[in-house]
């Protein structure tokens, strides 16, 4: 009898697993393609970039990482989670160094406050800006982790796409007064105008307006404090590099410089993806790590919408766009000694900043900035003697009345953020000036293919989180999954994460498909 080849054999049972395309390998992306490898499917992601990790991922320039997107990992249990699910260990592939402190913000009066890890630190910090507030900074406390194990450990780890799960969290979300925003709760805990930017900024790490996103999102605080920040050596990239080599070791593909043109419908269902060539991928289910604006919009442009429409779409308010300016400087390491890893400069305003950003859709001439410093924890970041900076500063999205034009704005406006820095934190950088890229929402637009280049998806309102946001089953088309920051549980590296996490409650096991 004719013996069959093993590697044959192997080849031949794999392709009669069921097929999952995944589009898009961003984290969203890479962590539901791990899941579903570990599940039992066959799994092909699909990305329009040459590397893996979407806004996760970093270009080189002259020696210089540019990090191009998340620069903290905050939660490192769900990456151990999920590398747990594949049955590895996600220590043995990252190094995460813990930072201390985790960043430090600056006003322009000369104030500044620490954030670190330590509880007697943290309130060393407070009574040293405002002792009286140290009370109220207690109760903070308090409602930040009553926050936290309902809106992370419950309502951010479980699905969420039946009115009835909605109906469910409604008495706790009466309880924990979710209809008051941001700041508004850390207003009624500390009165130093410092203390309540200080406690309420958090939501601009995930695109949300402090002013206006629920009060759920003091949650961050304790995210902060009862596991760290910490940085990935090698940046966020080598997390996304990570995940792409244990998704290879389950025999997936990535194919990557591939666009999708559209998700494939066949009887009802989500059948494949026709690629931008005309090549036909099919698959038993298909997942989308794209925006769901673009999803819904462009993806899925051919089939019948009912509730993500194109007119819902534009009805929708989106998270803010962001200028980042990547640069390398040389001769600099040892230079500006208090440039920590992680600094924010504040601007002369917060409140109307904020609404010029997000309501009035005005480009401002103050600003705020976000210093993030990696070589001074990663010396591989940038040649020896040199220094890497990414310098990020929130402006409006390219959906109002009357958008930036960002060809006519670049340089203005990285002029004026220069003159920041060099004021502010690093003086007579110009001189020292080496590689540089300049990232706005033109290119969030273009290159992640962003709605209104909103550096962030959805902005997460109340009515637009938990049931409100786009499901990670699709309302539109059985078959169809979403994962990434435009759905539950929403944007951040946590909550990416935990998106997959939520889709692989939701899709049906291997065996279940293939009969």
């Amino acid at each position: 009898m004719t013996k069959l080849d093993p590697s044959l054999a192997t080849s031949v049972r794999d392709q009669a697993r069921p097929h999952a395309a995944v589009i898009g390998a961003g984290l969203g992306g890479l962590a539901s393609a791990m899941r579903l490898g570990a599940m039992g499917y066959r799994v092909t992601v699909v990305d329009r970039l040459d590397v893996p990790g979407g806004r996760g991922s970093a270009l080189w320039r002259e020696g210089h990482r540019f990090d191009l997107g998340p620069t903290i990992v905050t939660v490192p249990q769900v990456f151990e989670d999920l590398w747990a699910a594949c049955g590895r260990t996600f220590a043995d592939d990252v190094d995460l160094r813990p930072l201390d402190p985790f960043y430090e913000i600056r006003w322009p009066d000369g104030s500044t406050f620490a954030a670190r890890q330590d509880t007697e630190a943290m309130r060393a910090e407070v009574a040293r800006l405002s002792p009286d507030d140290l009370g109220g900074y207690d109760r903070f406390l308090a409602d930040s982790a009553a926050r936290y194990w309902f809106g992370f450990e419950d309502l951010g780890r479980r699905p969420m796409h039946r009115f009835r799960d909605l109906l469910a969290v409604l008495p706790d979300f009466v309880r924990l007064r979710a209809d008051r925003s941001v700041h508004a709760h850390v207003a009624r805990r500390v009165q130093d105008p410092r203390l309540r930017m200080a406690l309420s900024f958090h939501p601009l790490f995930i695109g949300g307006d402090p002013f206006r996103v629920t009060s759920m999102y003091i949650l961050v605080s304790h995210l902060e404090k009862e596991f760290g920040v910490h940085y990935a050596m090698g940046g966020v990239a080598a997390i996304a590099r990570a995940m792409a080599d244990v998704i290879a070791g389950q025999g997936g593909l990535l194919r990557m410089g591939t666009d999708v043109d559209e998700i494939l419908v066949r009887d009802g269902r989500a059948a494949g993806l026709r690629l931008a060539g005309g090549e036909i991928l099919r698959a038993d289910i298909v997942v989308s790590n794209a925006d769901p604006g673009h999803t819904y919009d462009q993806l899925l442009r051919k089939a019948p919408r009912r509730r993500w429409t194109t007119p819902r779409l534009a009805r929708a308010r989106w998270s803010m766009g962001l200028f980042v300016w990547y640069f390398g400087t040389r001769g600099t390491r040892g230079m500006w000694r208090d440039a920590g890893h992680h600094t924010i400069l504040n601007g002369p305003r917060y409140g109307d900043l904020v609404r010029d950003i997000f309501r009035r859709g005005v480009l401002a001439d103050d600003m705020s900035l976000y210093v993030h410093r990696p070589s001074v924890t990663d010396p591989g970041v940038a040649p020896e003697g040199d220094d890497t900076f990414y310098v990020l500063s929130p402006v409006p999205h390219l959906g109002h009345d009357d958008p930036v034009d960002w060809d006519a704005m670049r340089d203005t406006y990285r002029t004026k953020v220069a003159k920041v820095l060099d004021e502010q934190l690093l003086p007579g950088f110009a001189d020292h000036l080496g590689p540089e890229e300049v990232f706005t929402p033109t290119e969030f637009r273009d290159r992640y293919l962003s709605p209104h280049g909103a550096g962030f998806s959805i902005e997460p309102r109340i009515l637009q989180s938990a049931w409100f946001r786009p499901h990670n089953v699709s309302e539109e088309l059985p078959g169809l999954y979403l994962a990434g920051a435009g759905t539950h549980p929403g944007a951040g590296l946590p909550g990416v994460i935990s998106s997959a996490e939520v889709l692989a409650k939701l899709v049906p096991h291997p065996a279940e498909v293939s009969r």
